[in-house]
């Protein structure tokens, strides 16, 4: 279904009913699009002396600190020393990456007319917003798609200033800048995604009319979280393409990593920005910006206008407090990058995931601590006057999950871990078989623990936030301590960005070192001394890479379920919004809110179906483009003596391949998603809670089983590779593809289901209230009807995401298995 015969059928359904059907039990049309922002100057803090403007003006200030930080970090980055055949190198990839992302911007465009369709028949022609409000909702879903975008940008543009920076600093033989370059790249990214998103929201609050801040957060989240979804799904199917397509070439051909001749390494490179870079920068800003708005929805309906001050309050502490965060992050990378340096700037040798766990936890307690004493000096009267430091508690749950869960992710995905070891000692025994055993039991114990982690944190919330004081004065307590819950796993935001970042540097430094054949450059050892003072120790260099590469593997890995965990506890949130309009204030139908509500259980059911949809359409993108990738690159690699690199047309038909199946499977996988949502929000209201409640939880296991049980595969082939020295052997072949399947399972499917459950929540609210509002104007029986056209279109790319995606060779035969046997026999 294409969006003008959508928009069209949406357009004839609001003639049928018009505007002016008047909702009953008091629903409110338009919902969170229609909050009011209190007078945020009408709250006084420090003894009366400043008003919550003055303080938000202060936000704004750390704002543009955070921002010049970051451009501070990006023009060091781009003075540093770098050999031309690594820069040369560095840029080609940079070059593929903005053709992808121009290719993206374009497909981007595209969906939104599919939102961007509903959003204006919903609140243009059913709830009769004035024109201006309607374009200001569909423009800032534009400013919001447009951040993930221009976030995403600028992160692969530091990235790839740094690889190839990392790559010669590499040639020192020292470790400590392989450690420095990669962390300064990612503290650049942190700092600029939260400054530019923090930036935005309170602009929102501070310089537009209270009676539009609805409208434009409602707007701005809905856009930042499709730009979200669609960069990690594209992203990730992009990245895995090219990954396995290339690791595999290590196995039939046996040629070593990044070689220059195959011409998949150029889009595993920009793979590893597109799903490693891209991915998470435009998903860390969508995650921080959707989360303060379901804070921001709830204060504004949990607490009656009533209490304006109150609502005042909170918003200016909790959004000053994120400002306050900004700089314990800046100045705890600041205190760690000195310390590191004290210890490591002269070393030989370097544990170089030590400085990445010392930066999580002194960010960690710094935040806490800084929460405690902003909270006592602004809020020490709320309430009965223990309120200040039992919100600070609820928020530095979160805060401590920040660092608690990466020290649990680690226990499955370090090289130092017992159960990536356990995955090497299975494959050198057992091979492949044993080793995809050891890595799936991994990802299994892994969400249990995780999963434990996190209720017992929500738990001490929901103790908490029962003894607030609020009782009066808000609703549903428990769920503002699980909203405060998220806030407080994203309060070290730059830092869960940079320690996320520094992966896909040290990943792509590896190839960089590979694809410039430097060693190869004529009178390269004396260039070296003369332009940079040093005698270059090749041998060392590439075994620090590689070390470096697997410490950036698990701190990759130890982002993941800090997204994916903010994700779940804060669509609790927004649940809560659609639960408030559904039960007019929590005052009817909470009966059926309950498993004895049959169409609420089914939904529990439908969300499961759902995700399990979402992860196997994902990885069958993967497994059809890696197929053609692969097909491609056999067909036109060349090992003869007298090739030293592939063809740069051969490197970009490549690049074409991995992007030409990324937008086929985010386009099946999108639209698949947009129309159930559409379906089931019409179908039965209740029923769509239960869904959303379900996707949730679903999604959370399925995404930690499938990120740690692939981070667990990755670094067992870094252990083969690194402290066993065994490249070329079966154990090596046997861990190399224990890593391509992990690979669509860490990087594709798991990390895609955080802006999934995101995008279907919010996008929720305006479709679940649509068709609650058409069903009140006495068109009950065309939601039904129109719920089963959304449900056949969303079976239709469903049905595509395999069938017009599965791998179309012809089945083999016995005759072709005997021609392959004696292929191998004669070489």
């Amino acid at each position: 279904m294409a969006p003008l015969p959508l928009l069209l059928t949406l357009l004839g359904v609001a003639g049928c009913s018009g505007p002016s059907a008047p909702p009953t039990s008091g629903h409110s049309a338009g919902g969170e699009a229609n909050i009011h922002l209190p007078d945020l100057s009408a709250a006084t803090f420090l003894g009366g002396t400043v008003n919550g403007t003055t303080l938000l003006l202060i936000g704004l200030v750390v704002c543009v600190g955070g921002l010049a930080f970051g451009l501070a970090s990006y023009m060091q980055l781009k003075r540093l020393p770098v050999h031309a055949a690594m820069r040369e190198i560095s840029e080609l990839i940079y070059e593929t990456c903005k053709a992808y992302l121009r290719q993206q911007g374009k497909f981007l465009l595209i969906l939104w007319v599919f939102i961007a369709s509903v959003i204006f028949i919903y609140f243009k022609f059913l709830v009769g917003s004035g024109w201006g409000q309607v374009l200001i909702i569909l423009g800032f879903s534009l400013v919001g798609m447009g951040g993930s975008y221009a976030i995403a940008w600028y992160g692969i543009r530091v990235n790839t200033f740094a690889n190839g920076r990392t790559a010669f600093a590499s040639l020192r033989g020292r470790p400590y800048p392989l450690h420095q370059i990669p962390l300064r790249s990612g503290m650049s990214v942190g700092m600029v995604l939260i400054s530019v998103e923090l930036f935005m929201m309170l602009t929102i609050m501070l310089f537009l009319p209270a009676e539009i801040a609805g409208s434009c957060f409602i707007g701005f989240a809905i856009g930042e979280s499709l730009g979200a979804s669609a960069l990690r799904i594209a992203g990730g199917i992009f990245t895995k393409i090219a990954d396995v397509g290339s690791d595999l070439m290590k196995i039939v051909f046996k040629i070593k990593e990044d070689d220059a001749r195959n011409p998949g390494v150029i889009a595993d490179c920009t793979g590893d920005n597109a799903g490693d870079s891209v991915g998470p920068s435009a998903d860390g800003f969508e995650t921080y910006g959707v989360t303060g708005v379901a804070l921001v929805t709830f204060i504004m309906l949990a607490i009656p206008p009533t209490e304006s001050v109150l609502q005042a309050s909170l918003l200016v502490w909790i959004f000053f407090i994120r400002a306050v965060m900004v700089v314990a992050s800046g100045a705890s990378y600041a205190v760690n990058a000195a310390l590191t340096k004290s210890r490591y700037e002269h070393a030989e040798e370097m544990d170089f995931e030590a400085p990445l766990t010392w930066l999580v936890w002194i960010t960690s307690i710094v935040s806490i601590l800084l929460t405690f004493a902003t909270s006592a000096l602004l809020i020490p009267h709320l309430g009965d006057g223990t309120t200040w430091w039992k919100l600070s508690i609820i928020i530095s749950c979160g805060t401590l999950a920040g660092a608690l869960i990466p020290e649990l992710v680690k226990v499955f995905t370090s090289v130092k871990s017992r159960h990536t070891e356990e995955v090497v000692k299975s494959a050198n025994s057992g091979g492949a078989s044993l080793d995809i055993l050891s890595g799936l039991v991994a990802g299994n114990f892994s969400a249990y623990w995780l999963g434990i982690a996190i209720v017992a944190l929500m738990g001490v919330g929901y103790v908490i936030s029962t003894a607030l004081g609020f009782g009066d004065d808000m609703k549903a307590p428990a769920v503002f301590a699980f909203g405060l819950i998220a806030f407080g796993f994203l309060g070290m935001g730059p830092v869960t960005i940079a320690v996320d970042s520094y992966g896909p540097v040290t990943d792509n430094a590896q190839s960089v070192y590979e694809l410039s054949m430097i060693e190869d450059v004529p009178n390269v050892t004396e260039q070296v001394r003369a332009e940079h003072g040093f005698d270059a120790d090749w041998d060392r260099a590439k075994r620090l890479l590689e070390e470096n590469d697997g410490a950036g593997n698990t701190f990759k890995a130890t982002a993941k379920p800090v997204l994916i965990g903010t994700a779940v506890v804060g669509a609790t949130t927004m649940i809560f919004s659609i639960i408030m309009g559904l039960t007019v204030g929590m005052t009817e139908n909470l009966d059926k809110l309950s498993l004895l509500h049959a169409p609420f259980l089914l939904g529990l059911v439908t969300g499961g179906a759902v995700i399990y949809w979402f992860t196997g359409a994902s990885i069958q993108a993967v497994t059809t483009g890696a197929f053609r990738a692969v097909e491609f690159i056999k067909d036109n690699i060349r090992l003869d003596e007298t090739a030293t690199r592939a063809s740069e047309a051969d490197s970009k038909r490549v690049v074409e391949i991995c992007t030409i199946y990324a937008q086929r499977g985010m386009f099946n996988i999108f639209l698949g998603v947009f129309f159930a949502t559409l379906a089931f929000a019409f179908l039965e209201p209740y029923f769509f809670i239960g869904y959303l409640i379900s996707i949730a939880l679903f999604g959370l296991y399925q995404a930690i089983f499938m990120a740690n049980a692939g981070g667990a595969w990755d670094n067992a082939k870094k252990i083969v590779e690194v402290d066993l020295d065994a490249k070329g052997t079966d154990l090596h072949d046997a861990s190399i593809v224990g890593d391509t399947v992990g690979d669509p399972y860490k990087d594709t499917s798991s990390v895609a289901l955080n802006p999934v459950i995101k995008f279907t929540t919010l996008f929720g609210l305006l479709a679940v209230e649509l068709g609650v509002m058409l069903t009140q104007a006495g068109q009950g029986m065309l939601v039904l009807v129109l719920s089963g056209v959304f449900f056949l279109a969303a079976c239709v790319f469903v049905w595509r995401s395999f069938y017009a995606m599965r791998i179309d060779a012809p089945m083999l035969t016995a005759d072709d298995i005997v021609a392959q046997r004696l292929a191998e026999l004669n070489g």
